[in-house]
């Protein structure tokens, strides 16, 4: 975490180790490309693996590198969160609530490893997100809905159609959104009908404990008091 000017910066843990994983993907990736050319014929799958596993480790490192310098900006007035695929910002005088989402196991409430935000309209979030981070979420939110109590979606699939669902979504102005924000839209009302809120930050995207974020941010609010 970083601050400046009355602005706090986070940072990612998945951005962490981004140049050190991309060397040692790359280093290797040299040494079992030389070891492929030495080894028998009879070891040659094993160096086929050596030569993916360190392909893999080279696109995690690339992916780690792309993503921006810090997920996360809070300052006075707005969240902004920020990813290679866009980014989206929440004014504090549309946040209802921020707490950890629980889900019921057994008798107990158990957390989830993430922060959710309770909005108390949809339509700034809305026309503000660009349609590619919006797909995103979309995609990554698919595992929150498997929480739900229905057992029939134990495995997911009951979901699969919701996904691409292009149901229209009327803002408050009467205005019509329709394409992949509407589908964003209506799964924000889904999962508010089953945790309670609309947002949800992963704890990757933190540099910090969810629960330790959420009294940052909850201490943030109250200083605009």
């Amino acid at each position: 975490m970083s601050s400046t000017n009355d602005i706090i910066f986070i940072k990612s843990t998945a951005k962490r180790n981004g140049l050190t994983t991309l060397l040692i993907g790359t280093i290797a990736l040299l040494l079992s490309a030389a070891m492929l050319i030495a080894l028998p014929e009879w070891l040659f799958l094993i160096g086929i693996f050596m030569v993916s596993g360190a392909i893999v480790t080279m696109l995690i490192g690339w992916f780690k590198i792309r993503e921006p310098e810090h997920s996360l900006s809070v300052d006075r007035e707005r969240i902004l969160y920020q990813h290679r695929c866009g980014q989206w910002q929440i004014a504090w005088d549309n946040i209802q609530r921020i707490d950890c989402p629980r889900v019921q196991q057994g008798l107990s409430l158990t957390p989830l490893n993430m922060v959710g935000f309770k909005l108390k309209h949809y339509d700034d979030f809305i026309l503000a997100i660009s349609p590619r981070l919006a797909s995103h979420l979309i995609m990554e939110q698919r595992a929150l809905l498997m929480h739900s109590e229905d057992k029939s979606c134990a495995t997911g699939g009951c979901y699969s159609s919701s996904l691409f669902e292009d149901k229209p979504y009327q803002l408050a102005d009467g205005q019509v959104v329709t394409g992949i924000k509407a589908i964003l839209a209506n799964r924000m009302i889904t999962l508010r009908q089953i945790f309670g809120y609309d947002v949800f930050l992963s704890a990757s995207e933190l540099d910090r404990s969810p629960e330790a974020f959420v009294s940052l941010l909850r201490d943030c609010q109250q200083s605009r008091h």
